[in-house]
């Protein structure tokens, strides 16, 4: 969107004039859905210009919310007129009326995302959908978010050395191996606080299907309404705790831990020289925490910290714990596209929140042909578990050396392959570059592919995953696009603390 102030035009975000044209404040909210907990936080972020974008330049937290455990009716259905009136409460705490909000991050997380009613919870903020990045976060993504979010990444950059980091939720545990800055390798376990959850009067309320499994391998069986005796909660604690030890330190896997397994296993690795815990079982094995909320967190919390010191790494306690994965605000920022891009159809302009993919391309071999193109976006589109078939996604690609024929063609034909799905649901094609070669992309696209589909492709633009873009409408005269880059910001490697 352009604004003109003074016979000058600007690229902005939100719908407001710039006081001064170096800078923007734009107030958020992030808000985490969780399967145990859910909360959020608001945030003023400043925004200044460097070149042709707009970058981060200071976050304040304004208002961190209450931790709610996330109400449910009928066992499995999230009650979201009672997750309504939570959210509506911490707007009035806050002291921030909806329509101060500049934008936002709705992420679902956990078993959260496989409720029944996943996504009535999202139609909530149907009212907010032109300013919210909704993310359905499925056990990769997760894993990957809350590496970033609790700080473990950075601090492998920071500290030249592997972080684990083990996110304990209440239904599942998220482990990401971190390297120079980077999540190298995830998996993901059925091991969590809420497996099992109390009431007030002992008696069970809630049992997922790895709570009942993991009871019977210890001899007790666990049926809702019954109170289980303290010495088999500490059985099972201990169980639990041993699972999720060989998930955190071994390659092989015996059945029984195999079998509680969401993703692939960790891949065989020397030990890690720090691992972090973040989720909000951390708050208990850095003792933020010390009530009880009629679950295993305390006991679970004891025994995991207990036997990562006798593996050996050193402990540490990351920036954030419960809220690493409550991004209290989204980065905007501005870029303009280069001038050599191709759009089929203006029409289809603007395109707003798609998600952006980085595929792990290996162009440089022209006698591979299209596959392993196609190959690496259907690795990276896997790590967006609960995209819909339907729904457009931005691939960003780094284009270095020459653009011969047989390269052009390798890439838009794999391209092609890997989106076929999405492009017979009548889904645009569009392809970010930071290079200097979106038109002729979009011309072999055209020309050379006849596709019947249209074509955004657009360079001179840096993303990363994560990113969500919007493609405005191109400029007149300019032959060139505004792209509004949203990013979720993750905090630095400060204020980073030994466990007690």
């Amino acid at each position: 969107m352009t604004e003109e102030i003074g016979g000058r035009t600007f690229f902005t975000n939100a719908r407001r004039s710039l006081v001064d044209e170096d800078e923007i404040q734009l107030v958020s909210i992030g808000i985490d859905i969780g399967s145990s907990t859910s909360h959020c936080a608001f945030s003023r972020v400043t925004l200044e210009r460097v070149d042709t974008r707009y970058v981060v330049a200071a976050r304040e937290v304004l208002f961190e919310s209450d931790i709610l455990l996330t109400p449910y009716v009928g066992g499995n259905r999230i009650d979201t007129e009672a997750l309504d009136r939570f959210l509506k409460a911490q707007y009035a705490a806050a002291g921030i009326g909806f329509a101060q909000i500049d934008t936002g991050a709705l992420i679902l997380t956990g078993t959260a995302v496989r409720r029944t009613n996943a996504r009535a919870i999202a139609e909530l903020f149907a009212e907010a959908a032109g300013k919210f990045v909704s993310v359905s976060a499925g056990d990769a993504m997760e894993a990957v978010l809350a590496a970033f979010g609790s700080g473990a990444a950075a601090l492998s950059a920071a500290s030249g050395q592997e972080v684990l980091n083990v996110d304990i939720g209440g239904g599942t545990t998220k482990i990401a191996r971190c390297v120079k800055g980077e999540v190298v390798d995830i998996t993901a376990i059925d091991i969590g606080a809420r497996i099992l959850a109390t009431g007030e009067d002992g008696a069970l309320t809630r049992i997922e299907p790895a709570g009942i499994r993991i009871a019977q391998d210890c001899g007790t069986a666990v049926a809702e309404g019954e109170r289980p005796h303290a010495d088999a909660l500490d059985r099972i604690a201990d169980r639990m705790a041993d699972h999720l030890i060989r998930a955190m330190s071994e390659g092989a896997l015996d059945e029984s831990t195999a079998s509680l397994l969401r993703l692939a296993p960790l891949r065989p690795a020397p030990a890690p020289a720090i691992v972090t815990f973040s989720g909000g079982v951390s708050e208990y094995v850095y003792a933020r925490e010390t009530a009880e909320h009629g679950d295993l967190g305390p006991r679970l919390a004891a025994r995991i910290a207990d036997r990562t010191w006798a593996w050996g790494p050193e402990v540490l306690a990351p920036r954030q714990g419960i809220r690493a994965t409550v991004i209290g605000a989204s980065q905007y920022t501005v870029q303009i596209s280069g001038s050599t891009i191709f759009v089929s159809d203006l029409d289809r302009l603007p395109l707003r929140n798609l998600p952006t993919i980085l595929p792990a391309f290996a162009l440089a071999d022209e006698a591979a042909g299209p596959e392993p193109v196609a190959e690496a976006i259907r690795a990276a589109l896997a790590r967006f578990e609960h995209l819909e078939p339907g729904q457009p996604v931005a691939i960003f690609y780094r284009w270095t050396d020459s653009a011969t024929f047989r390269r052009l063609d390798n890439f838009c034909r794999g391209v092609a392959i890997a989106l076929a799905g999405r492009i017979a649901a009548g889904c645009p094609i569009v392809l970010i570059g930071n290079g200097d070669v979106g038109g002729l992309i979009g011309v072999h696209f055209r020309e050379e592919m006849q596709a019947d589909a249209t074509i955004v492709s657009i360079d001179g633009i840096e993303l990363q995953e994560f990113d969500f873009v919007d493609i405005g409408a191109m400029l007149e005269g300019s032959g060139s696009v505004p792209v509004i880059i949203k990013s979720l910001v993750f905090p630095a490697s400060d204020r980073l603390g030994r466990a007690a």
